[in-house]
């Protein structure tokens, strides 16, 4: 039988890039600047407000739980009847 011939190879030194921060959003020492912080607020203020006002357009959420719980309810009532008729009761 033929041995693998061993493989040479090379010791690389690999040090990992400096982190990249964006150009504008941060400044030298990583720290976010003012612009950036109030764009970040305002932009979660909009999303509050959007969800507010979808959360108003598409009315009761309380009747759809109640009708999934009816139709569940229903459900396990026809499974035990089910049961009860396959163990011949």
């Amino acid at each position: 039988m033929n041995e693998p011939k061993p493989i040479e190879g090379e010791i690389v030194d690999v040090t990992p890039p400096p982190p990249v921060t964006p150009q504008f959003d941060y400044d030298e020492g990583g720290v976010p600047t003012f612009d950036y912080v109030r764009d970040r607020i305002e932009g979660r203020a909009a999303t509050a407000v959007g969800a507010t006002e979808l959360d108003a357009m598409t009315g009761d959420t309380a009747d759809v739980e109640q009708q999934f719980a009816e139709r569940e309810r229903a459900g396990r009532d026809r499974l035990e009847e089910i049961r009860r008729s396959m163990r011949g009761e």
